[in-house]
């Protein structure tokens, strides 16, 4: 029986037209990427990217600069809270929310969604076009304001901080925040679309979520697993203190290796996204009930 199943994926896998789908999924990539990348309505996710740019920007204006060893840790602890605690907790959940739900939602409001149907286009690989086009929007706003806070953060140290990027842990540190972006972006775009095609108003499953990744820590390592953040927390290069009142209630999970992590969440976004790909063969066009 398994040697049946077995010829059968692969007579399944030589006869799809792989070449056909990737053509389909860039041209579908390009077009979302020009539609809604530079679009009116995304001003507020490069201000959620910005905010804390522009406030590193009026520190260097107005900070005194010095390059004690002191001065650089604590810098290095600042930049280590925007990431994960603006970033990936809030930057990031939000942007995604907003960029992510409106692939399928704003097409029903725009009433334009048949247009995509009646295209010969696997819906299957409608969904992935559209998922990797808000992946590459939120990793590209995201990952460019990390480079400027870290930029922002050991610039104005001049010859001290340079030193400690190139001779120092800083690049080890920059690559992980890097990365840490990145499969946030993953992760949480891969929930958010999936909820776009499980509601007509995927806004308050959307803070359901919310209060599901801030109540994370104190849940059994199992139910971790099942948030971003747990996630995250394992490549974070800076070990950052447990604050606030869930403090005394968090439950320190084991150690996780970073390619475990990794493929972790990856396992996770990839099983959502498949997830979304039976979702979308439900969907019925009905704009009169939007």
């Amino acid at each position: 029986m398994n040697a049946r199943l077995i010829t059968r994926a692969k007579e399944w896998t030589q006869e799809q037209p792989w070449e056909l789908y990737a053509t389909q999924i860039f041209v579908l990539m390009r077009n979302e990427i020009r539609r809604n990348l530079f679009a009116r309505r995304r001003l507020w996710v490069y201000l959620l990217a910005a905010i804390p740019v522009v406030i590193l920007l009026v520190q260097r204006a107005f900070a005194r600069n010095t390059a004690e060893p002191f001065y650089i840790e604590s810098a290095t602890r600042v930049l280590a809270r925007i990431v994960h605690l603006y970033y990936v907790r809030l930057g990031i959940f939000f942007a995604c929310m907003g960029i992510f739900t409106w692939l399928f939602r704003g097409e029903v409001v725009e009433r334009t969604l048949h247009y995509q149907f009646l295209v010969p286009v696997r819906r299957e690989v409608l969904v992935i076009g559209k998922f990797l086009a808000g992946t590459l929007i939120s990793i590209f706003l995201f990952e460019s304001a990390v480079l400027a806070c870290f930029y922002l953060t050991y610039d104005r140290f001049g010859a001290a901080g340079w030193s400690y990027i190139f001779d120092g842990p800083g690049l080890h540190q920059l690559g992980a925040y890097l990365l840490v972006t990145a499969l946030t972006c993953i992760g949480y775009g891969s929930v958010f679309l999936a909820l776009s095609l499980l509601f007509k108003n995927p806004i308050v499953p959307g803070l359901v979520l919310m209060g599901w990744e801030t109540i994370a820590p104190i849940l059994p390592a199992w139910a971790q697993r099942l948030s971003v953040t747990s996630y995250m927390r394992h490549l974070c290069p800076v070990e950052l203190p447990v604050e606030g009142p869930l403090a005394i209630f968090t439950v320190v999970a084991e150690p996780v290796a970073p390619v475990l992590a990794i493929l972790g969440l990856l396992c996770l976004s990839v099983a959502v996204l498949v997830l979304s790909c039976f979702l979308i063969d439900r969907i019925e066009i009905t704009y009169t009930a939007e």
